[in-house]
């Protein structure tokens, strides 16, 4: 049998007794068990506390949006360690401006080098390991959270732990690396906001999205109405192309005058104008 943590297993006790407790209280009673451990267990897997914490913030604030769904899940706690691995591991935080440059690592030695050797696994093999070993799941539990078959979850884990022993030879042994995991995650200082804080913030974000999506309604129905008000009402068939007339000659170009029209043209210039004066240009 391997050891347990504080952290391995959430009884699911908060929430039995949801009967006789509100929405809220019940929602507070599981953040406040579940706090601690998960956001420790985040920052084991992206190396950055400030993301560790907002990670399982998020978390919950999705689980408060959907708490009539988490409330009646099997194991509620793990349906929110699943939400927050999920945001914790998402590629698209390299993106942001805040978390391009590295965080101050620990400060025992032991700690930074155990930390850094994480952060080389691929996410999948860090979060298989942080589940099996860390969190204390069984292999099948484990496959199941991470969405993978159980022979692929057993590859996974087996990889990560030779890439730890590989590179920290005292870590082979998996109840000294279960310690040590355990040991990393205590040493940081990792604080949540709360219960209340996360309640309101969810309630504020589903009211913005709210919002949102009746001003993009709204958008489409006058967009719609205005496209058949100035719409035409019957059909106007286009004006073809023209054709090319068969059998007409093309117009021919101006050539040389003949002597008539050139002796025309000569007196035309040479005879002043008759008529009112007002109807002769002055070209002096």
């Amino acid at each position: 049998m391997r050891p347990e943590t504080e952290h391995a297993r959430v009884p699911n006790e908060p929430l039995r007794s949801t009967t006789t407790l509100t929405p809220a209280q019940a929602f507070d009673a599981l953040y406040a068990f579940c706090t601690p451990a998960l956001v420790r267990q985040a920052y084991l897997l992206c190396g950055r506390r400030e993301l560790a914490r907002e990670s399982v913030e998020q978390a919950f604030q999705l689980a408060w949006q959907r708490w009539p769904e988490v409330a009646v899940d099997r194991d509620p706690a793990s349906w929110v360690r699943a939400a927050a691995y999920e945001y914790a591991l998402s590629p698209w935080h390299r993106f942001r401006p805040r978390y391009r440059h590295p965080e101050p690592p620990p400060a025992g030695a032991a700690d930074r080098a155990l930390l850094a050797v994480l952060l080389t696994l691929p996410p999948p093999h860090r979060r298989t390991l942080l589940l099996y070993d860390g969190v204390g799941l069984d292999l099948p539990e484990t496959a199941a959270e991470t969405e993978a078959s159980t022979p692929a979850a057993a590859h996974r884990l087996l990889h990560a732990r030779e890439e730890i022993a590989a590179l920290l030879p005292d870590l082979a042994d998996p109840a000294t690396l279960h310690r040590r995991l355990a040991e990393l995650g205590s040493a940081e200082r990792l604080r949540a906001p709360r219960p209340s804080t996360v309640r309101a913030s969810s309630e504020r974000r589903a009211r913005y999205w709210t919002r949102a999506a009746i001003a993009f309604t709204v958008a489409l129905i006058s967009a719609t109405a205005l496209t058949l008000h100035t719409a035409p009402a019957q059909y106007t068939a286009p004006i073809p192309p023209g054709e090319t007339v068969q059998g007409v000659p093309p117009k021919p170009a101006p050539g040389p005058l003949t002597p008539k029209e050139r002796t025309l043209r000569k007196k035309l210039k040479s005879t002043p104008p008759s008529g009112p004066e007002r109807l002769t240009p002055d070209t002096r």
